[in-house]
């Protein structure tokens, strides 16, 4: 079992930036992928980002690249979204989430979930 824990939502202007981290308890030696999503105002929970166990393999949804950023440290058993550039349509809950081995997209491939942060970004 796996626990994670989301931390560092708020509520920022356009254009500014959040870091969001994600602590992790339980199994951890395990070689887990981690993912970010999120899940704006009616519609539906979609993929941000993902980071391989070594940190080695990053992926991002297009909507996204080039203004977030993936990261992690095994050592504090902490992974990390940093949001620059934030605009209204980024306004979500934000889920860290996490499953074995390989990279996949869909949700329903990862096995262990946090409670969710809420970013609100004002225009």
């Amino acid at each position: 079992q796996v626990q994670l824990v989301e931390s560092g939502g708020g509520l920022v202007q356009a254009g500014e930036s959040l870091r969001l981290s994600c602590a992790a308890s339980g199994r951890t030696s395990s070689r887990y992928f981690m993912g970010w999503f999120r899940h704006p105002p009616g519609a539906e929970r979609e993929f941000v980002a993902g980071i391989s166990f070594n940190a080695g393999r990053t992926y991002y949804a297009d909507s996204v690249k080039g203004r977030f950023t993936i990261s992690r440290d095994n050592a504090k058993n902490t992974v990390y979204l940093q949001m620059d550039g934030l605009k209204p349509e980024d306004t979500a809950v934000y889920y860290c989430a996490a499953r074995l081995y390989n990279y996949r997209q869909d949700s329903a491939e990862y096995d262990y979930w946090g409670q969710g942060t809420q970013v609100t970004v004002s225009s």
